[in-house]
Order: C-alpha cells, then structure tokens, then sequence
C-alpha cells in the first residue's frame, strides 16, 4: 500500500536528482546548433548511461492539446526513417542494455544503459530520435490506445489514482501545472498529424536539450561520436515556447469532497510552495523530510503508531521549476474519521511553527539529507539525470558536487518559518476523499 501511494502521488512529476558527497568529475561542451553535452567518466564497471533530457513538459503544451509531452514520450519509441516500427526496443535489448524515458511538469527524459562497448549505439539511437523521429498516424493511433489504456490503468481505475490531478486543478486556476502531465484523452482524439508534427519540430531540437553521459568512456573518443551523430542536426529558427505564466495566491483554503471507488476514506492537502532551487525551498523540502521520512517521522509516530488514526501518511514537496506544491496526506485506518486524520495532520504541522526542533532530531535530519544524496548519485543512470537537471534548471552542473551545502545551510529556524509562511490554512487545497457507497 505504501509504495503503491507513493507512486500515484509523484506520477507525473519527478523529483530533481541530487548530489553525493564524493566529487563528480565531468566535461561539459556545447556544440553549435546548441545541444549542451556534459560527460562522467566512471571506469569502476564496463556501462554507460546516454540520456537526452528535453526541455519540454505538460506546462509547455497548448491548454487545449493537453497530454503532448507524455504522448511523445511514448510516440518517440516508434522508430525513425532508419529505425523500423518496434525495433527501437530490439537493438538496446539485443546489445545487453536496458531503455526507458520518463515525463514530468517541467521536462522529458530519456535514456539507455549500454554495455560501455555500445556507446556509439546510443548516441545513433538517440540522434534518430532527435532528428529522424517517425511522427505519422499510424504510430500516433497506436499509442493513442496505449495512453488511454495507461490512463485506465494509473488513474480511472486506481484506488485514489486522480487525486493528483483534482489537487492540481484546484491548486491553480492559470497556470498549466493545473492540468496534468497524461493529459486529455479528447485533446489526443481531436488533434490532428500536423498538431504532433508541430509539438516535435518545435520542442525535440537540439537546442532544446542536454545530452548527458555517464560511465565507462573515453572523453576524446565519446566527443568525436557526438559531433559525427548530433553536430549535424538543425537547430531551431524559432524561440523555444517557455510560459511565463504567474499564478496568484490562493487567498483562502478550497475544499472539497470526492467520491472514489476506495475502501478507506484519505485526506488529501496541498500547500503552495516556492520553486525548486529558491532558498525557501532548500527549507520546506527538509519540513518533508522532518514529517514523513521513515517510521519514526513525526507524521508516521503520532498519527500511525501512537494514535492509530491512519494506515499510512505522508508529506511530499514537489520540487518543481514554476512555484509548485507539497502534498500532505493519510489514509484512515478502519473506522477512523477522515476529519479526525486531517486533524491530526494539521496538529503535527502546527507542532513545527511552534517548538523548536531539538539537537537531535536536527541532526538526523541533516544525517537522512545527506544519505539521499549519496543513493540518489549511486548509479551511472543518476549521475547522467543529475548533471542534466541542474543544468538545465539552474544553469549550473557543479551544484551536483555543491547543492547539499545548500541544504546544510538550512537552521531550524528556516524550517519552523517556512511552516509558518507557507504550511498555512489560507495557503492549501483539501481533498477528501470517501468512497462511493458514501455519496449521499
């Protein structure tokens, strides 16, 4: 249960990777028509991870062709004039390697991990994507199926699946985050070829993208590829589409009540928050933490264990690049009130604004930050995201070796303000969520 609900609550919306502790050696180039390449060399196992991360989410599409981004995650697998239908997957699989790409809010990402041996693999693979991509109707229905079967599955007909998206909706009214990243299933059906021939040629450019590589590589020999595959491929003509989109304050907490095929009642509540990288962020992404990270977080102790008053609760920053949101929830236990949960909750957060964070559990904080930044870099595939997103977010790759000071540098004092600025109830959405046989 617990891993299921975690993952509906970050569908859709990945977290920026982080750092490890040891320092990322790396080489960063940008070639002419504007793809920035960065590269790691890690000689300890015969790998490489070849990622192309694409400036390009949800909040980049037309209000009424929601759903591009995710679509052309799947649609992008299809092939290329020089890769038949169904045959992106075989050359990865047949050369021992494993592929997969992921979309967010923010941008799209893919990737393969290669025997270091085919590295030049990759990169033809990932070229034909950029340059070649076959964006015709009949690879545009199949994945039309794909994607509503996909929809279906994580959301229609998953216990508590749409809760992401009925947050979202309430949370913004201007804003694109408030439609979500899969998107509408009448937007897929109405648009046209040339509505995805249009999305591909004006965001799947060169100049649009950070190709990162990490592994078991030479440099020269790794540079001389890049510029054979992708030195070639036009840039665009045209600025690449960014919504400057501001959306105001809440100014006063929404609610409000639906009805799920569930068992157990939730409460759902969503906090505005600043954007990823603001230094108030650093802080509530550490409130996180202090609340819900583990079984002896504040959240999981007095409400799961001392209380009994839920079976599973929860509190998840989303670490967006626009001001996003931090998502605090429980799941009652049985025959518990889901008023009384969203009590409780509440109380837990009002603990925080009010007494301060002891020595200890400071410490542990500070001890659980840095481990995530040591797990979240413990693989080739991580490095390559990493380096990716904080280029691509904040301009500056190096914050993989140096964005934990950023959150080191956060007192318990920045913790109880940001509660108190930002963990307010004129400042959420609540949801609750009951079940059907509930609705009067």
């Amino acid at each position: 249960m617990n891993k299921l609900f975690f993952s509906i609550l970050l569908m859709g919306s990945l977290h920026f990777a982080n750092a490890q502790l040891n320092k990322i050696e790396f080489q960063e180039f940008t070639l002419d028509n504007g793809l920035h390449v960065i590269l790691h060399q890690d000689k300890t196992t015969p790998i490489v991870a070849v990622s192309v991360m694409y400036h390009v989410g949800s909040k980049n599409e037309n209000p009424e062709r929601t759903g591009f981004a995710h679509f052309f995650e799947h649609l992008l697998f299809e092939g290329s004039q020089n890769i038949g239908r169904g045959e992106y997957d075989k050359y990865v699989e047949s050369a021992g390697g494993t592929l997969n790409a992921n979309t967010s809010m923010d941008r799209t990402f893919y990737f393969e991990i290669l025997p270091s041996n085919q590295l030049e693999l990759g990169l033809w693979l990932e070229s034909e994507r950029m340059l070649h991509a076959k964006v015709e109707n009949v690879g545009i229905e199949t994945q039309r199926q794909v994607v509503k079967e996909e929809r279906r599955q994580r959301i229609d007909n998953q216990p508590y699946g749409s809760l992401l998206e009925e947050i979202m909706k309430r949370a913004y009214k201007v804003h694109p985050y408030r439609w979500p990243v899969i998107g509408s299933m009448a937007h897929l059906d109405a648009a046209q070829e040339s509505d995805y021939v249009n999305f591909y040629k004006d965001f799947y450019v060169p100049n649009n993208a950070i190709l990162s590589i990490a592994g078991d590589i030479d440099y020269d020999q790794a540079k001389a590829w890049i510029v054979k595959y992708f030195g070639d491929i036009p840039k665009s003509t045209k600025p690449v589409y960014r919504p400057d989109i501001v959306e105001p304050p809440l100014r006063g907490e929404v609610r409000d009540t639906i009805y799920d095929n569930i068992q157990l009642p939730a409460v759902i509540m969503a906090y505005r928050i600043p954007a990823a990288g603001t230094p108030d962020f650093y802080a509530v992404s550490m409130l996180g933490t202090l609340l819900s990270q583990g079984e002896s977080s504040r959240l999981h102790k007095a409400i799961v264990d001392d209380q009994q008053k839920a079976m599973f609760v929860g509190n998840f920053p989303l670490d967006t690049e626009d001001p996003g949101v931090s998502i605090a929830f429980g799941i009652c236990s049985l025959g518990s009130d889901v008023q009384d949960v969203e009590e409780a909750i509440s109380a837990e957060i009002d603990k925080v604004k009010s007494y301060a964070i002891s020595d200890d559990e400071f410490q542990k904080l500070r001890n659980q930050v840095e481990n995530d930044f040591v797990t979240a870099n413990s693989r080739v595939a991580g490095i390559a995201e990493s380096l990716a997103n904080y280029k691509m977010y904040y301009g500056d790759a190096n914050l993989i070796n140096t964005e934990l000071d950023r959150y080191l540098a956060v007192t318990k004092q920045d913790i109880m303000n940001a509660a108190k600025k930002y963990y307010t109830r004129t400042n959420r959405v609540v949801l609750h969520y009951l079940p059907k046989t509930a609705n009067p």
